[in-house]
């Protein structure tokens, strides 16, 4: 007798209709790779409001997928991931929205998707580090929740919350200019205790506190420039400005100091000899905030409700990505 050949693999995509300019062109460069590759026909599952990518993934992997295409934003994106933390399936970002924070910080391609179709094929597989936030309301629920970029307490939440969703779809991540002129005037500094690794309490008065799993924003801008996606490590920043001029000072950290001055050796010395408080930067594995109000929270850019305290960790390599076949990925 002879055994059974295995059947052949197949993927999943799941896209999100409003974010996806070609979803037809996108459906037939997956089914057509894949039959190229010798793999079955796609299953293909579209986003809706009441299930932004979780439930759909979870299909997908019940069906028994060898890999998992996402197109869409960054909220869909991390709504996937959030499925596929530490399943053994690979993750695919098809660049489509506004975005696109995952793939930036990643460096794939943000103009083929095509390319990105192959390399959920038959790319090469690499494990990144994986954010969850668990949040407790202020009915005493708490909630947990992944994010594959960054989340926060605090002003950029409200920011988050108060920027134009219109002007979002018309200008993308710009809109988030609209979003900071309707929060920064009446934005007031906060009292938090935080924790970090277990260790002793510390308090401050921030703005926001921002946990990120890596830190580059569009426009080249890097908010926190030691954040990467493979080491483990949850990169914090607290957001402490003192008045006008100490938002100033939040302004030439992240705009100049880190995603100027850091790309050369003489502007790392500047910036290490700098004193400026307006920014603290704190690295762990785990961090637990607590805001002496109730603050908003957000993650990967999406509004996520209130909450009266805020616990962020790491799982390291939790989320295999596929990367295009000889993508260099040492310096991430």
């Amino acid at each position: 007798m002879t055994a059974e050949a295995a059947p052949a693999p197949r993927a999943a995509l799941v896209y999100n209709p409003v974010k996806v300019a070609s979803a037809d062109a996108l459906r037939s460069a997956v089914t057509l790779i894949s039959e190229e590759c010798g793999w079955l026909p796609p299953l293909v599952f579209e986003t809706t409001i009441e299930d932004p990518g979780q439930q759909a993934t979870q299909r997908a992997l019940a069906e028994g997928v060898a890999a998992v295409l996402v197109a869409g934003g960054d909220g869909t994106v991390r709504a996937v991931a959030e499925a596929m933390r530490g399943t053994g399936v690979r993750l695919a970002v098809v660049p489509s929205g506004t975005g696109n924070l995952l793939a930036r910080n990643l460096r794939l391609p943000l103009t083929d998707p095509e390319e990105m179709v192959r390399a959920a094929i038959e790319g090469d597989v690499v494990a990144t580090d994986i954010g969850v936030a668990r949040l407790r309301r202020l009915t005493g629920e708490v909630e947990e929740h992944a994010f594959v970029v960054m989340a926060g307490i605090g002003l950029d939440a409200a920011m988050i919350a108060n920027t134009n969703a219109r002007l979002k779809r018309q200008v993308g991540w710009v809109a988030y200019v609209d979003g900071a002129a309707r929060s920064l005037p009446g934005a007031e500094p906060f009292r938090v205790v935080y924790q970090l690794d277990g260790g002793r309490l510390h308090a401050a008065k921030v703005q926001s506190v921002l946990f990120a799993n890596c830190g580059a924003l569009p426009a080249g801008i890097e908010l926190i420039p030691e954040a990467s996606i493979f080491d483990g490590v949850l990169d914090i920043a607290l957001i402490q400005p003192s008045g006008m001029f100490g938002w100033l000072g939040v302004f030439r950290k992240v705009w100049w100091d880190n995603s100027v001055l850091r790309r050369s050796r003489l502007g790392r010395r500047v910036v290490e000899r700098r004193r400026d408080s307006s920014v603290r930067f704190l690295r762990g594995t785990e961090m637990e905030t607590a805001p002496v109000a109730i603050q908003p929270v957000e993650l990967d850019g999406d509004e996520f409700g209130q909450a009266t305290r805020l616990h962020c960790r790491i799982e390291k390599g939790a989320l295999l990505m596929a990367v295009p076949h000889g993508h260099p990925t040492a310096r991430l």
